[in-house]
């Protein structure tokens, strides 16, 4: 026993290593020490059965009255739909329109919708993909789960961490499984748990990093001792939200949907924890150089983390935007951490925070990377549905395998992403000269400035 408890430490030492070490090729000037520090305590993790009970089926007298019972409560689930449908707002409509496009403009979806943009994307994308029909989910169950879900990312009036930004990972997410054509390589089971994983990824977040509910020992650093824990809390506090009837989507579900379901939504929501990046990053690359067969829920937690970390991937105003307000966040955090006496996290002192270098740094060394690698799994995930497709059509017909075959291959697999790293990059580093211009001459203002006050003290 002694062995395997030395051998489970010997393991995660070298894990933590690893991690370190992809850090440690950044030359030491290429971002400064802030930058650095963040994205070592952010990105790293460096040491500083359930049974369902049968409900009770109501009674009839008869037959006959179980068949009317039925046609009623089927028209009523109709006109309820059709209720539901109608009464998108023209304006909402429209913008759901450009649902496939990458600079997708989430901020004014959701203003057209009178903040209620992560339902209406919601609801779009499961009847799209004929979710609610196939799980036997109410609509009015949807409608009421995904409003409870709204109400829980605003309960912290968050900047950031709200639902345009869950809305934003879901929109995202989206694009690039349907865009990617591989919507048809998940099973409903899969696409319903890789949606709901979106929408709640970050629900009811405090606003607050995990570090900060560590040096502030808050309760559910607590419950869940310092592992993961936002990210722990969002899927508890999903599951916990549907133990009610009124909000509970997946009561439908069987024994092996709902384990299956539970297992995806937990293995993609924990991946969102930003100190398993570089570990997620290194097996999915071990995955793509090995020739193994890509596993779905490891490609779809990669997907979702990558969906998360997007925006400096979109168009200059929608990441400008975004930058703004996660730099209010990381500053609100700041200031309450100067309340309580403790130190700045990194990024989170508003008078003395790179912002421009900051993203470079960001682009640079997290989310092109990270994109990179997504990129190339896509590719390798297409080559096996190709081969697959090849070799189920030769066994029927060689005429219908080519025809078949020549389809999939044209194809193209789109990085929409790439052109603008670069343009934003650019435009950072602009930003960054600025930056660092105007910080030499507040320095230069605070040494005149002192060497007046010495004087006039010398004087005096």
């Amino acid at each position: 026993m002694e062995n395997v408890l030395l051998d489970e430490r010997k393991q995660v030492s070298l894990r933590l290593m690893s991690e370190d070490d992809v850090l440690s090729e950044v030359e030491p000037d290429a971002v400064p020490n802030e930058v650095r520090n963040w994205l070592s305590m952010t990105f790293t993790r460096s040491v500083s059965n359930m049974k369902k009970k049968a409900e009770e089926k109501p009674k009839f007298k008869s037959v006959a009255q179980a068949i009317r019972a039925g046609i009623m409560v089927d028209r009523m689930l109709r006109r309820m739909s059709s209720s539901l449908e109608s009464n998108v707002p023209a304006q909402v409509s429209k913008v759901l329109k450009t649902l496939n496009d990458w600079n997708f403009e989430v901020f004014a979806m959701n203003e057209c919708s009178e903040g209620q943009a992560l339902r209406y994307l919601g609801f779009e994308l499961m009847q799209k993909f004929n979710i609610l029909s196939k799980f036997k989910i109410q609509n009015l169950v949807m409608q009421n789960f995904l409003e409870a879900v709204e109400a829980g990312y605003s309960k912290y009036n968050n900047p950031y961490h709200n639902l345009i930004h869950a809305t934003d990972v879901l929109q995202t997410t989206y694009h690039i499984l349907n865009n990617a054509g591989l919507m048809s390589w998940l099973s409903s089971i899969e696409i319903f748990a890789t949606f709901v994983s979106a929408i709640i990824h970050d629900y009811e977040h405090t606003g607050t990093t995990n570090n900060f509910h560590m040096q502030t020992r808050s309760e559910i650093a607590l419950v869940y001792n310092d592992r993961a824990i936002l990210e722990n809390y969002h899927i508890s506090a999903t599951f916990r939200l549907m133990l009610n009837d009124s909000y509970n989507i997946i009561q439908e579900l069987t024994r092996e949907e709902f384990k299956e379901f539970r297992h995806l939504v937990i293995e993609m929501v924990l991946a969102t924890d930003m100190s398993f990046h570089f570990t997620q990053l290194k097996t999915v690359k071990n995955m793509i150089s090995l020739n193994e067969t890509i596993d779905k829920p490891k490609a779809l937690s990669l997907v979702l983390h990558c969906a998360d970390i997007s925006h400096p991937s979109k168009n200059w105003p929608l990441h400008e935007k975004w930058t703004n307000l996660l730099v209010e966040e990381f500053f609100s955090q700041g200031d309450k951490e100067k309340e309580l006496g403790l130190p700045f996290s990194p990024l989170c002192d508003r008078n003395n925070t790179p912002i421009a270098q900051s993203q470079i740094g960001f682009i640079n060394f997290i989310v092109e990377p990270s994109l990179n690698v997504m990129g190339d799994m896509i590719d390798k995930i297409f080559d096996q549905i190709l081969s697959e497709e090849q070799s189920r059509t030769s066994k029927s017909d060689i005429n219908d395998s080519s025809s078949t075959s020549e389809s999939i291959k044209k194809k193209p697999i789109e990085r929409p992403w790439a052109q603008h790293l670069t343009e934003n990059k650019a435009k950072w580093q602009i930003l960054a000269e600025e930056e660092k211009k105007k910080k030499e001459q507040e320095n230069s203002e605070q040494i005149a400035e002192t060497k007046n006050e010495d004087k006039k003290n010398g004087d005096n």
